[in-house]
């Protein structure tokens, strides 16, 4: 990546001047990053001309009311207190990346191939468990088919490929280069448009290999899709790691998915996660929204100013904190029980407490004992009670989400940001303010606060003026929890003294 460090930025206009004027596509603007994306454009780039943003008909609702619910949530509040126009300059492309040529139109093709400039693509599926067909479709087909749109524009400065830090987890050191594919894309696609399901699924094993899931695997081979264009198109390759709650902008907090620590703190908080399988002194690697989002943002200015040349490398970037600022899963844990008596949940199932263990035994006891049977119990007093049982079902989603996890909480990687750090150096005087990212000065516990109290606002949608109420069912469950583990531990000691064995026993030891 040696135009990085060798260039003369001194002449380059600034971020929000690289965009004057321009005309950006974006894909999974729904999405959590993508939004924070499109709000980031329009409040620090507002001379940009237009944002075009691809979205399809879902669940009845055509992708122009999608639009406008989008621009309903909290997350644009600040521009519509700021810049009450802000949604005159965003305009819809109806299609779908699952479709070839992306479900669009001819009509529409030909407005991006002449007007854009700028192409995000950020679109994916995150899920662990998808099959491979449909991982492919969506993540490795569709980049296939956005590079191919990419390479028809005419005016393009700069097509930004998001893909994940853990495309590669067959490493333990994850650098800023492009790994061998673990498979030819080619073939691979043509084989999961052509193979029954049934077949597929029995070859899914086979074509994973050393990969745990078909996310990881269909994010690696839409790696190499785009690497191919290297010197051909201005391509970047950014690769975020966990992607969590924002530290500052637009709001503190913000977040819209049960992702990482926002679950397990969670379900932490409400009682309802007591065991977990996972080292507490493994490293756990989270980017905070808004810090990746100006990240991409300076990306695209540094790869948009400089011309493309046939020796021009790919530009790869691990969007992540690595040693910058490091935290624990224990850690996270004890922050989590911390928080919560300060800023308690409404209606918590039961007191957070629990922990993390290297065993997997001890796990699945812990999740008898702490998780199972209370959750019957809870169930069967809610069942006579006349009430929907409830918190069997919600037990059994978290113990799925948990086995999903398995591989990224028991394993430690070392993710090189190198590139990441040194872009953030060539950020103008004029730019620090709206675009630098830093990471190291972030400060835990204020941070998962806020988190905390986004998760409150934004998921629950938990109002702050319950916090009195939250504080005294607190204080009730603690209460109930003292006299279930006298309860408990009173019910045991009765059970031990009256066996046999331990009658005869104390009868010789008192004689």
């Amino acid at each position: 990546m040696g135009f990085l460090e060798d260039r003369d930025l001194s002449g380059v206009p600034s971020i929000p001047e690289f965009y004057r004027g321009k005309t950006v596509f974006i894909t999974g603007a729904s999405g959590f990053m993508g939004k924070v994306l499109v709000e980031k454009l329009l409040y620090s780039c507002p001379d940009l001309d237009r944002i075009y943003v691809l979205l399809r008909s879902k669940k009845g609702v055509n992708p122009e009311d999608r639009l406008a619910k989008m621009f309903s949530v909290p997350l644009f509040d600040r521009l519509r207190k700021e810049r009450p126009g802000f949604a005159s300059k965003v305009f819809v492309i109806a299609g779908d990346v699952m479709e070839l040529g992306l479900g669009i139109s001819e009509e529409d093709r030909a407005l991006i191939v002449n007007r854009v400039n700028i192409v995000y693509h950020v679109a994916a599926s995150v899920r662990f468990d998808d099959t491979l067909e449909y991982a492919i479709r969506m993540n490795l087909r569709g980049t296939k088919e956005m590079v191919e749109l990419a390479a028809d524009i005419r005016n393009l400065d700069v097509f930004i490929h998001v893909s994940t830090s853990y495309s590669n987890t067959n490493r333990e050191t994850l650098e800023e280069i492009i790994y061998p594919p673990h498979a030819d894309w080619r073939e691979t696609l043509e084989i999961c448009e052509t193979i029954d399901p049934h077949t597929l699924k029995v070859l899914t094993p086979k074509f994973l290999g050393e990969l745990p899931n078909t996310y990881t695997f269909s994010k690696q081979l839409a790696e190499n899709v785009v690497a191919e264009y290297k010197g051909i198109l201005p391509v970047v390759i950014i690769r975020p790691s966990i992607v969590i709650s924002s530290v500052e902008e637009p709001v503190s907090g913000w977040v819209e998915n049960f992702n990482g620590p926002v679950g397990l703190m969670l379900g932490c908080g409400k009682g309802i996660l007591r065991s977990m399988y996972s080292d507490p002194d493994l490293i756990a690697d989270y980017m905070p929204v808004d810090i990746a989002i100006k990240s991409f943002i300076v990306a695209s200015w540094l790869r948009g100013t400089k011309k493309l040349s046939p020796t021009d490398d790919v530009p790869i970037y691990n969007c992540c904190s690595g040693r910058l600022n490091i935290i624990t899963m224990g850690d996270m844990i004890e922050k989590a029980k911390r928080i919560s008596w300060t800023y308690p949940f409404n209606d918590i199932l039961w007191v957070p407490g629990g922990g993390l263990t290297t065993s997997r035994t001890v796990y699945y006891v812990k999740l008898l004992i702490q998780h199972l049977l209370p959750a019957m119990l809870v169930d069967t007093i809610l069942w006579c009670a006349g009430k929907k049982p409830m918190l069997f079902k919600i037990q059994r989603r978290i113990y799925i989400a948990s086995m999903a996890l398995i591989y990224y909480i028991t394993k430690q990687w070392t993710f090189d940001n190198k590139n990441l750090v040194l872009m953030r150096s060539k950020i103008k005087e004029e730019d620090m303010k709206d675009f630098y990212y830093v990471m190291e000065n972030v400060d835990q516990d204020e941070f998962f606060v806020n988190a905390t109290l986004g998760c409150r606002r934004y998921l629950l949608h938990e109002k702050d003026e319950d916090f009195p109420k939250a504080k005294r069912h607190y204080r009730r469950m603690v209460i109930v929890e003292i006299i279930a583990k006298i309860i408990f531990y009173g019910a045991l000691l009765w059970w031990f003294f009256n066996l046999n064995y331990t009658k005869k026993f104390i009868s010789e030891w008192s004689h």
